[in-house]
């Protein structure tokens, strides 16, 4: 199938092949029929990818603000590598359309194949998408022009910011912005009995959008007119729905608006509030959260878990749902907004038409049409990438996962490593796989990771995809006989463990852990210069590890384990390989504090059977500007400190200090012991600490949740 992306780094785009994705559970696929360019949105992002570095920035200073904080801690190279590699990223397009069902997810009851659903979200303008539950709307057989349906994102935006502003039947109603949002809520406060007026710089008045009156919002009597209209009171509610780069619908919405009245706004403009009307008048703003409620809440929209009718009555779902209601009763037409519909294969045209417009059209609704296309239903797609052995005995790699660390650290460093063969990538849909294959392509990419075991071709298997899948992944690769590189952790459970060390004792596989700290340039320096598996030593390492919020899927039990299983185990295998004896104590103390409940911050004690101690604090409380990663080591009279992998001081009879450009957590040198270790030349010394490590950490945190 085609999904259609934004090059953020010149505004171009592009349609990639990919496989067609898989349903899961509480999601369905749909095969798009329409999908809406956002005139708005869409028009934003691709006149932000054409702009040159300085003018992002300018545009954007919230990232730029980001930027200087990695500059502080990390290195300038790592840096500017982390800027630019994002910036390179396919981004994909579209969020609102119509389709029809293909297949249902375990939990989806309200809809089946065959149905006719609008759908928002991850309606991306793609051939085949995978939404959730939760954000589609069945469409009636009622409604005949079914192209409609596919505003529904706009129409749930429109009703949300309806329903943020309290809007009455009979009220009068001022919608500033007589766009296509503006043209859209105008619509449905008419059908609900409101009196309209509509407000732009431009008139924009269409027949089908039954205003009240029209008010040239830059008129110097626009005030004065607005009471006219509204016998002296000014306007009960008002609805920003303007794009602009000023004060100046926010001000117009101030003096119009009655005693108590309320402003909501659901556009995009500056927000700076005149304290003087809203004190005299009492006004009350609102913003209006995109679609509904559920906005954001991967609870809502990535698991499909509603909220209850009885606590929410309009939700993302529940807005889209009304849109089409009012559609298939006729009280709501936007047929006539529609001016452009262009075919898939040629979308390039509708960006360059909102962007640029060189044939200087004028356009509203813009709608993509899908035709018929046999090769969207492919489980399987070739790629770029080669497709006969390399020579010089290069490492073949089959790779299931396609998550943000492969795309912006796993593969380009072992690109750029030349020990590895990008043979096959296996993913069950969503953006990454065509991200992956935009920079580092693969032979052919699948729906199905079994293809990838059952290819002779590929000698190493891949694992980076949510932590609860990880010991499935391992032991079916291992029982293939395929040698296995897996994103820590290895597993969740003690009974996964188990099921890993068997597969693995059995297997003619090696089996690798992403714990690449314990090969960091300054780690090895340090083992060697203070000899610390020789001399005991005491370790002190500090994780600043940064906030990540509770609904986060890392804190899920059953997705990611928690913080401390899934990426604690870096810094325990850290001072394991230091100290190079058996680890044979962990204990972990939680912190108790209201407001961090998520058991990520904690002090983890070790003791190996060298007679060294160690102890980790691993906390989510601290600065970003504080180094992320730091550790002391003390032994026979001197005192080395590694700070975020980029700077060594050490403190002995003299002081001394290294300092790097480039941050390096050994991740390049971890991909050369591998390739070494399939090769022949070393043994795989390090999955014993793994399994060690991993036990005892599981069975710690164990103990903390009770």
């Amino acid at each position: 199938m085609k999904q259609l992306f934004l090059n953020v780094k010149d505004g171009s785009v592009k349609l990639i092949d990919q496989p067609m994705p898989t349903v899961k559970e509480n999601m369905v696929l749909v095969e798009s029929l329409y999908t809406v360019v956002s005139a708005g949105t869409e028009r934003g992002l691709a006149s932000f990818g054409g702009k040159n570095l300085v003018q992002k920035a300018i545009e954007r200073p919230d990232q730029v603000k980001k930027v200087l904080e990695k500059l502080s801690t990390d290195g300038l190279v790592t840096t500017m590598e982390s800027a630019f590699h994002k910036l390179a990223e396919p981004m994909p397009m579209g969020y609102s359309g119509v389709g029809r069902v293909i297949s249902c997810g375990t939990g989806v009851t309200k809809v089946q194949a065959g149905d006719l659903v609008a759908m928002v979200g991850t309606a991306y303008h793609c051939e085949i998408n995978r939404v959730s539950r939760t954000m589609i709307a069945k469409v009636p057989e009622e409604l005949k022009d079914y192209r409609q349906a596919a505003f529904c994102a706009l129409g749930g935006i429109a009703l949300q910011g309806i329903h943020q502003a309290e809007v009455i039947p009979g009220e009068t109603v001022a919608v500033i912005g007589m766009g296509l949002v503006g043209q859209i809520v105008s619509r449905i406060l008419d059908a609900y009995g409101c009196d309209v007026i509509g407000y732009d710089v431009v008139d924009k008045q269409m027949e089908g959008t039954r205003l009240l009156s029209f008010i040239h919002s830059d008129d110097d009597h626009a005030v004065d007119m607005t009471k006219s209209l509204t016998h002296g009171r000014g306007v009960d509610k008002v609805i920003i729905t303007a794009a602009a780069d000023s004060n100046a619908p926010m001000d117009l919405a101030a003096a119009i608006a009655r005693d108590r009245g309320i402003i909501c706004m659901i556009g995009v403009t500056r927000m700076n509030i005149d304290r003087r009307p809203y004190y005299e008048r009492e006004l009350s703003f609102r913003i209006a959260r995109s679609y509904g409620a559920g906005r954001y809440d991967p609870v809502y929209e990535e698991k499909g878990i509603d909220y209850p009718l009885g606590y929410v009555r309009f939700t993302e779902g529940r807005n889209i749902e009304e849109f089409v209601r009012l559609l298939a009763q006729g009280r709501l037409k936007v047929s006539d907004l529609i001016t452009h519909e262009i075919p898939f294969e040629q979308a390039a045209d509708a960006y360059e038409m909102i962007t640029k417009n060189p044939k200087q059209e004028r356009y509203i609704g813009v709608l993509l049409k899908y035709s018929e296309n046999k090769g969207k239903w492919q489980n399987k797609v070739p790629g770029a990438g080669k497709k006969t052995k390399v020579s010089g005995g290069k490492i073949c790699l089959g790779l299931i996962g396609a998550g943000n660390f492969v795309r912006s650290t796993m593969l380009p460093v072992m690109k750029e490593s030349g020990k590895y063969e990008f043979r096959g990538l296996a993913t069950t849909g969503g953006v990454g796989g065509a991200q992956v294959n935009d920079a580092v392509p693969f032979t052919y990419t699948t729906n199905n990771y079994k293809e990838l075991l059952a290819d002779p071709r590929i000698d190493l298997i891949g694992v980076s995809t949510q932590h609860n899948s990880h010991a499935r992944f391992i032991v079916e690769a291992l029982e293939a006989g395929k040698h296995v590189y897996c994103e820590k952790p290895l597993c969740l459970t003690l009974e996964e463990l188990a099921r890993i060390k068997k597969a693995y004792e059995s297997s003619r596989g090696e089996l690798f852990c992403g714990l690449n700290r314990r090969h960091a340039p300054l780690i090895c320096q340090i083992k060697k210069e203070m000899q610390t598996d020789q001399i005991p030593a005491v370790y002190d390492f500090i994780a600043n590890a940064g906030f990540i919020p509770e609904d986060h899927w890392v804190h899920d039990e059953n997705a990611g384990g928690g913080r401390i299983l899934g990426e604690a185990c870096h810094f325990v295998d850290l001072l394991q390989y230091l100290d190079g004896s058996e680890l044979t104590e962990l204990q972990i103390t939680a912190a108790d504090n209201p407001a961090y409940p998520m058991k990520d911050n904690v002090l983890i004690s070790l003791k190996f059977a060298s007679g060294a101690i160690g102890n980790i604090i691993y906390s989510s409380m601290g600065s970003k500007k504080y180094p992320k990663e730091q550790l002391r080591v003390l032994s026979n009279g001197a005192v080395y400190v590694m700070d975020n992998f980029i700077r060594l001081q050490k403190y002995g009879s003299t002081r001394a200090v290294k300092e790097k450009l480039e941050q390096d957590k050994g991740i390049r040198a971890e991909y050369e012991y591998m390739a070494q270790v399939l090769k022949g030349k070393r043994k795989n010394t390090a999955i014993q600490d793994a399994f060690r490590g991993q036990e005892l950490l599981i069975k710690a945190m164990q103990k903390v949740k009770g």
